[in-house]
């Protein structure tokens, strides 16, 4: 075991057990006040440990945090850590139960004895490269939260650290949690005057090593239909059935341009959601595209195929509404190589081989990178987000906070 391997499991067990999931379509933000929960606990660790400009928004439900530099700030290059503190809504947040399997064998795992709830090996081969390590686990019933709560683990540990060691050379650590990154908040109320570093590092995502500086181009769309209900004894020529003609729509999608069929840079549509009655009917759907031509051109085919059900049913039936949720951070971040050249650095030197290919997703730093704070993103280290055989390799996190360490020194001039 290293000497982060205690505090990384403790937090994040901690970080674990609080409910934090956030919510679609609630028009606030944060989404859900139990955001807050966690908030209030890492800006009373942030001050326990010794942290400086510690602040909670109590409005947005930021968390802002300041290492101050131990060298000549002259020297040095300032450099920022985020992570976000809600979990998905795809799988219950509720009473979550973690606990950890010590030298993990390879085999299936029972994560739940008395409802019969086993994780096996054969469904999920990632299990294989973590055999001798030990994982933090649900009990099967709920997500487990790594995604992103590993990152706060790490990120804490690494602050903690260099509060208990001002002899360590390092220039200003700015730190900053968010919320709602799992429904488009994006960070969009973080305060980048408050937060204080030009650049940073958002940590979030699979497989330890793995960074990414390319994302998806990105938007959402609402789809509404107005239909006519009548009886149907009396329905030829008058019913406009609403369920029916967002079925139609749903059948105008290329069949094959949906995330299940593709990969690498292939773009798609994606139905999240489908509300319908006679009456009425809300399709919610998300476009995604690496290239920023063929990501207009999906746009633009959506509003065709709106047309085309206005024409055949009636002006009016179906609108959308088309909303940019991210943009790809490439189109930013080849424009400051440093950042992506410092992180390969860090991931190497610590013994690992850095992993990118481009993102399938977004990142709050995709959007960051755009409001003017370049920032690429390295992964947390979890595996099997967003569902109830989610799991964190304590290894990873202990990992995660020697890269984080490397990273900082590289930042102050101080690593050889």
């Amino acid at each position: 075991m290293g000497i982060f391997y205690e505090e990384v499991k403790e937090r994040m067990i901690r970080y674990a057990r609080i409910n934090t999931q956030s919510a679609r379509f609630t028009g606030t933000w944060p989404t859900t006040e139990r955001q807050f929960d966690l908030a209030r606990l890492l800006g009373a660790e942030l001050r326990e440990i010794g942290a400086s400009d510690v602040y909670l928004d109590p409005v947005h439900c930021v968390v802002y945090g300041k290492i101050p530099a131990t060298v000549e700030v002259s020297s040095t290059s300032p450099v920022g850590f985020i992570a976000h503190m809600d979990t998905a809504p795809d799988a219950s947040g509720e009473n979550v139960r973690p606990w950890v399997l010590e030298n993990y064998d390879g085999s299936d795992i029972v994560l739940n004895p008395e409802k019969g709830i086993v994780m096996r090996a054969a469904d999920y081969p990632v299990l294989s490269n973590y055999i001798g390590q030990d994982l933090i686990l649900t009990d099967g019933t709920t997500l487990l939260g790594g995604d992103d709560k590993a990152s706060i683990a790490a990120i804490m540990t690494m602050a903690s650290y260099y509060c208990a060691h001002p002899e360590i050379p390092h220039g200003l650590i700015c730190l900053a949690f968010t919320p709602d990154e799992e429904v488009g908040g994006l960070a969009h109320t973080l305060d980048l005057t408050r937060f204080g570093s030009p650049v940073a590092y958002t940590l979030d995502g699979d497989h330890l090593g793995w960074y990414e500086d390319e994302t998806f181009n990105a938007s959402g769309a609402l789809l509404r239909i107005r239909g006519r209900s009548v009886h149907t004894g009396t329905a030829k020529g008058i019913m406009i059935n609403a369920a029916d003609i967002a079925s139609a729509f749903m059948q105008m999608l290329p069949p094959h341009e949906k995330p299940q069929f593709t990969e690498k840079k292939e773009g798609f549509y994606h139905v999240v959601s489908c509300n319908a009655t006679c009456e009425e009917a809300e399709v919610y759907l998300i476009v995604r595209d690496f290239d920023r031509d063929a990501f207009e051109r999906r746009e633009a085919y959506l509003a065709e195929c709106v047309d085309a059900l206005n024409a055949q049913y009636g002006p009016g039936t179906a609108t959308i509404e088309i909303t940019e949720q991210y943009r790809n951070m490439k189109e930013v971040l080849r424009n400051h190589p440093a950042l992506v050249a410092n992180l390969k650095r860090a991931i190497s030197d610590v013994g690992l081989v850095p992993v990118c290919e481009p993102f399938r997703g977004g990142t709050d730093g995709a959007a960051l990178s755009f409001r003017g704070l370049p920032c690429p993103n390295l992964s947390a280290g979890y595996e099997n987000a967003h569902g109830r055989f989610e799991f964190v390799p304590i290894q990873s996190m202990e990992k995660n906070v020697e890269i984080l360490l490397r990273l900082c020194s590289i930042f102050a001039g101080t690593a050889v």
